[in-house]
């Protein structure tokens, strides 16, 4: 048996799945790469510029010319950067997703199964991603069904994904998540992949929010709060932290309107934000029906 070519994207593809995007970016000048993991390398890059929010400095350079995948990552950038682009760019979506010369190129059908989550559009999500083929659609699967309160169906992704590669970075993402939505004694294993996580790489937001997360789960509220002070110190802007601060001072008995505020400003579609809100409207409303 011949011995598998190196993989030349290795490390930028796991700073990318843990978080690490500036690494990643840094990081992205590899030799000798083949045309096709040339536009892999790129989308990497480019999709790491969108999770630090640099969404114009996207668009503004992939052009016309460019291959599907960077196209397809391109539409991302547009959907994202601002609310009135959303109607074009999920008809663009449509679009090539109907075109059969592009419409399974695992990237857009990725991007597809990204933009339909974030609708909320489940159904028509896993319409382009439940047919896999790659690791980064599995993952997309599991997240998909837990969002649909699905376990079972997630299960049967990570078994999927552990057949293919039991200790690839996203198997053990998939495996943490899964652990986390089961709860009960499952929450020390999705803690230990965290763990394990944070000694092999460089310490991330999502590393630390992991990490932060199951304590809170265990009750360890302390422990938390220094895990996502952490991680705040490395993105004051990230919605997840801020989001399990505010939960984690509500624990702890400690003022949490500051992080809510940041929040707010910064994510005002937050989950978070809109539960707030609706609850501060009720408080409104029977506050008035009594007065």
């Amino acid at each position: 048996m011949a011995a598998a070519a190196p993989d030349h994207l290795f490390n930028l593809r796991n700073n990318f799945y843990l978080g690490a995007f500036q690494a990643a970016i840094n990081n992205s000048d590899v030799p000798n790469l083949s045309p096709d993991d040339a536009v892999e390398r790129d989308s990497l890059v480019y999709r790491s510029y969108i999770a630090l929010g640099s969404y114009q400095l996207v668009v503004h350079e992939i052009d016309a010319s460019a291959p599907t995948p960077l196209q397809a990552v391109k539409l991302l950038a547009l959907y994202l950067s601002s609310p009135e682009n959303k109607e074009s760019t999920i008809s663009s979506l449509k679009e090539w997703l109907a075109d059969p010369a592009i419409g399974s190129n695992p990237i857009l059908r990725l991007i597809a199964g990204i933009v339909f989550t974030h609708e909320q559009d489940y159904n028509e999500a896993l319409k382009h991603t439940n047919a896999g083929g790659t690791m980064e659609l599995h993952a997309l699967n599991v997240q998909i069904f837990l969002k649909m309160h699905r376990s079972d169906y997630a299960e049967r992704q990570l078994r999927a994904m552990q057949q293919i590669e039991e200790d690839h970075t996203l198997t053990q993402l998939a495996n943490a998540w899964l652990n986390l939505a089961v709860g009960g004694s499952k929450i020390q294993e999705a803690y230990l992949i965290f763990q394990d996580f944070s000694e092999k790489y460089q310490m991330t937001s999502l590393i630390l929010n992991g990490k932060a997360v199951c304590c809170m789960h265990m009750g360890n509220f302390d422990e938390a709060e220094t895990l996502l002070l952490e991680a705040l110190n490395k993105d004051a802007k990230d919605p997840e932290t801020l989001a399990n601060l505010v939960v984690c001072c509500l624990h702890l008995g400690k003022a949490s309107s500051r992080f809510l505020s940041q929040l707010k400003l910064s994510h005002p579609d937050h989950v978070l934000v809109k539960r707030a809100s609706t609850a501060e409207e009720s408080f409104d409303r029977a506050v008035q029906s009594v007065a």
